[in-house]
């Protein structure tokens, strides 16, 4: 007797009204390239060429909800008219180009704004390019800016910023919204009590933490259609003693699931200088299936999954429903194709580009 090997990282699901053909995903990747907020020419070749090799997804990049929400000064945005007309420019080319569905992962950096792009030190932005950030507590990240403590004004200011924003992604016919708590960036402060020192009701206990996270995702699920997914990327551990840890996390997605989440993506680290991440290839992969195991919520896992057999074993094993790439795309954008040969699946390849895949040579 024969058996055909099906692969399950290129088999369909669907979420809510979305059935996405894999699942392969392009993880959002801040590029540092707006100019007040604005996609551009960079924006749609960088996004379209990991489009057109057919990932299941592709995300936007962290797209802020304000200009003082940004992480630095040039990262995209979606909160004006023009930013939203200027992505909506990426989104047609995808449209037409691609089968991939669209997802925009809306952001607010809280403590972690105000810097400086990578390439020119990363470090606190001064001078004219210095803007005030806020967070829970006043506590900076590290050596940053000290952020200023959120009041009443101000939180309702960025749940209305959160909703403006996920507004925009709807009329530009987004498929997806991912609300990121994770990283060290604001609703992640909210939730750990390394930087969470409020004494109301956002803070000390746990259900208090989670208070305001969980606001931000009423807030966008209210104006969100019920027929697209909206899921939430978290950081399972801040990998400090004391910290944000995968039972917080579990009890956490308990409660998105009550409020209709669709899917979690789990990454970890990012809210203390002093994490210690044991990094290796999957290194995250048993934070998602922890979460899978505990809860049944659909899961992504990202972090140092680059090969095809590694991202299949997972898919199959039950560690994660979608594995989401970065630095695999960007060394290789047309990594699902090389994927579908190595393990005997199909993908979409545009026709302009036909003649030019291994399997038809």
């Amino acid at each position: 007797m024969y058996f055909t090997f099906v692969s399950k990282l290129f088999s369909p699901i669907t979420l809510r009204g979305v059935t996405f053909e894999n699942r392969i995903v392009v993880s959002p990747m801040c590029q540092y390239s707006s100019k007040d907020g604005n996609a551009n020419d960079w924006h749609v070749v960088n996004l379209g060429h990991y489009a057109i090799s057919g990932p299941g997804l592709v995300f936007f990049e962290a797209t802020h909800v304000s200009p003082e929400g940004r992480i630095t000064d040039q990262d995209l945005g979606l909160y004006s008219d023009e930013n939203e007309q200027a992505m909506a420019r990426v989104v047609s080319f995808i449209r037409t180009w691609t089968r991939s569905k669209i997802g925009v992962q809306l952001a607010h950096a809280g403590r972690k704004g105000s810097t400086l792009p990578p390439w020119q030190g990363g470090g606190p932005a001064n001078g004219e390019r210095f803007y005030q950030t806020v967070a829970p507590s006043a506590i900076p990240f590290g050596d940053f800016h000290t952020p200023k403590a959120l009041d009443d004004a101000g939180l309702q200011k960025i749940r209305q910023d959160f909703v403006a924003a996920a507004k925009r992604a709807l009329r530009l016919g987004v498929d997806v919204i991912e609300l990121h708590f994770a990283h060290g960036y604001l609703a992640h402060e909210f939730l750990s009590p390394l930087s969470n020192h409020r004494t109301d009701a956002y803070g000390g206990s746990l259900e208090n933490r989670m208070r305001f996270p969980l606001e931000l995702f009423d807030a966008v699920r209210a104006v969100w259609p019920q027929d697209k997914p909206l899921g939430v990327r978290i950081s399972a551990s801040d990998w400090v003693e004391g910290g944000w840890d995968v039972e917080q996390s579990i009890a956490f997605v308990k409660e998105l699931q009550k409020r209709g989440c669709d899917f979690v993506d789990v990454s970890s680290g990012g809210l203390s200088p002093e994490q210690k991440i044991a990094l290796g290839p999957g290194y995250q992969v048993p934070f998602s299936e922890a979460i899978k195991k505990a809860t049944g919520m659909t899961t992504f896992s990202v972090g140092m999954i680059t090969q095809p057999a590694q991202a299949e074993e997972i898919v199959a094993n039950g560690q994660a429903d979608f594995v989401a790439l970065a630095r695999g795309f960007i060394r290789n954008p047309n990594w699902v194709w090389d994927a579908a040969d190595e393990l005997g699946a199909e993908s979409f390849v545009p026709p302009e580009y036909e003649r030019a895949r291994k399997t038809k040579a």
